[in-house]
């Protein structure tokens, strides 16, 4: 309902400037403050001041006065407080919001008609995903919600990176070393155990590193069997099915670890896209042949790359070797022009760290005909922890999802069983109960910690914050759609229904008018999010949601008022427990039932 009252305002306000005799860009339509009783706002009084020749609190009356708020869909009333125009709703606001609310699919927007691919995570096949890159699939699952719920055609990608050198050591490293030879895996999974072959390796490629020392003439056979193997999975000199097919066994062995761990943060892709697809299709050698006839083109230092210097780019955009093969860079442009083909819009999450090389390869999509308005990059900070927080780091490997994940739900765990206790005694809560809440409370302090920020903001994370259930936390939030839940099942046993035909001035409170006009926001908030590629707006949302509802909460009981307002107060609070989950849901956290 907020939408279309936001819309119809701006209808009526537009209408109203012109009647004035008045021209303005900006109709400054916002939120007021918590202090007024209104459900918008407009400062356009003060930029049509000066062309008025009158005080800006004049204007806004003169404005007001030429809005009939009849002809307005749910506006009650238009009145002025100083130099600002407020814009009350009806009754029919609140029993239209409330009731639409009523419904599982409420904040998702109708179809738009669009698709859009939005690739994210993509971390390198070479071992388990690390905590410092946790915000890409975090960032990257909420953005494709958020865009998902806003009407959009949304296809979710991981780009494998299953080409270049590094995954060349990685297949020449597998079958170099014996399992015996090797340190045993952190961790009974896929990723962990392969790992071990891929830091051998390097330590054996590096003069430097006595961990596996190697004779100069050792690492220079390796490194002519690591560049044979590139130039067969590439298809340089005729190609090699069987160098493509042994970089491949490494590739998904360690893929399948990775997925694991994604998996525990609820997060899911509909394609797994290969590097090499754009190899082996043919597309890539043909973009290379497009690149060296751009009259930016030059072959320096046994490489043929575009000189950008004249478009402001320092360093050279490097496509190919002088062995013939292609870099990462080069494969990526012909996989985003395969974007280009098949979707309205791209959207990548990558690392702050990559700016430099999207402004590289944006400038040579763009010298290559394609129309790169369709592309957006979300550049994300990294994830630091708190010094002192009781999570070891082991050498060379730093922490990695998997510890963050485990230590989130000993310690929920810990603190649900503390707040438990009586239920606990009591049988009201079995061992499965309390495993399913720590894991939702766990994971949901993670994801909704890492989502709260501002993607381009480093972030520390601090265990006493993220799992702080009186704070405006994961487990704070989540919390209200148990409350929430624990209402309509004691309504149930009441035989208490949600009302049939809502009455609004059954809820005339203050605080039940403020939920209504949260709950009416969600929309609106969704479409922002998405518009902005901003998923921390859903979470500031929620966050004053919650204390929104617990004011709520606290005032307003629902089972002991008269029948017809424990009806519609009913109501409210299944509209409220709708809006709380599908928020949380377009942010990846669990709602739990019970807490």
């Amino acid at each position: 309902m907020f939408r279309q009252f936001r819309t119809a305002v701006a209808d009526a306000l537009d209408a109203a400037v012109s009647a004035a005799g008045y021209e303005v860009d900006d109709l400054g339509i916002e939120e007021p403050p918590a202090d007024v009783d209104a459900t918008l706002a407009s400062s356009v009084a003060f930029p049509l001041a000066s062309a008025a020749g009158a005080p800006p609190p004049q204007v806004a009356a003169e404005i007001a006065a030429e809005i009939d708020p009849a002809s307005v869909d749910y506006l009650a009333s238009v009145q002025t407080r100083g130099p600002y125009v407020n814009f009350h709703t009806d009754e029919s606001y609140v029993t239209d919001t409330v009731t639409a609310a009523g419904a599982d699919d409420w904040g998702q927007l109708p179809s738009r008609g669009e698709s859009v691919v939005v690739e994210h995570t993509s971390a390198n096949p070479t071992g388990p995903v690390h905590v410092g890159r946790a915000r890409n699939p975090i960032v990257g699952d909420a953005i494709s919600n958020a865009l998902s719920y806003a009407g959009y055609d949304v296809d979710r990608h991981y780009y494998v990176n299953d080409a270049g050198r590094q995954m060349a050591v990685f297949a020449w490293a597998y079958e170099r070393f014996d399992e015996s030879e090797l340190p045993a895996p952190e961790r009974d999974k896929p990723d962990y155990d392969l790992v071990r072959y891929y830091r051998a390796g390097n330590a054996f490629l590096d003069p430097d590193d006595d961990t596996w020392p190697a004779t100069e003439a050792e690492i220079e056979a390796a490194e002519a069997e690591i560049e044979a193997l590139m130039k067969g999975f590439e298809g340089v000199a005729g190609g090699d099915e069987d160098a493509y097919e042994r970089v491949t066994e490494v590739v998904d062995t360690v893929l399948d670890g990775m997925r694991q761990s994604l998996d525990r943060l609820g997060v899911s892709f509909d394609e797994f896209v290969r590097e090499t697809r754009f190899i082996r299709d043919g597309s890539t050698d043909e973009l290379v042949d497009r690149l060296e006839s751009l009259d930016e083109a030059v072959y320096e230092e046994e490489a043929w790359q575009l000189d950008l210097s004249e478009f402001g780019i320092d360093k050279n955009f490097v496509f190919r070797r002088s062995n013939g093969t292609t870099l990462y860079t080069t494969r990526d442009a012909a996989h985003h022009e395969w974007k280009f083909d098949n979707y309205d819009r791209a959207v990548t999450v990558i690392g702050e760290d990559h700016k430099l090389t999207f402004d590289q390869l944006d400038l040579t999509l763009q010298l290559l005909g394609n129309d790169t308005d369709q592309l957006t990059q979300v550049f994300y900070s990294w994830v630091n922890l708190a010094s002192g927080e009781g999570m070891s780091t082991r050498e060379g490997t730093g922490v990695d999802l998997d510890e963050l994940l485990d230590e989130a739900v000993e310690r929920a765990r810990a603190e649900v069983e503390a707040r438990l206790d009586d239920r606990l005694r009591d049988d009201e809560l079995t061992p499965a109960d309390v495993d399913r809440i720590a894991r939702q409370v766990g994971t949901g302090a993670v994801r909704f910690d890492i989502v709260a920020k501002q993607p381009a903001k480093a972030i520390t994370f601090e265990w006493d914050r993220a799992l702080d259930f009186e704070a405006q936390s994961a487990p704070y939030v989540q919390y209200v759609h148990a409350r929430c839940c624990g209402i309509e099942s004691e309504a149930a046993e009441a035989a208490v229904d949600p009302a049939s035909d809502l009455d609004p001035e059954r809820l005339d409170t203050p605080e039940e008018r403020a939920l209504v006009r949260e709950i009416a926001r969600f929309p609106a908030v969704i479409e922002t999010a998405a518009e902005d590629l901003e998923p921390h707006r859903v979470a500031a949302y929620v966050r004053q949601f919650a204390e929104t509802f617990n004011a709520f909460y606290r005032e307003c009981p629902v089972l002991s008022a008269e029948p017809e307002r424990a009806s519609a107060r009913l109501t409210l609070v299944v509209a409220a427990r709708n809006t709380v989950a599908n928020a949380l849901d377009v942010l990846g956290v669990d709602a739990p039932a019970s807490m």
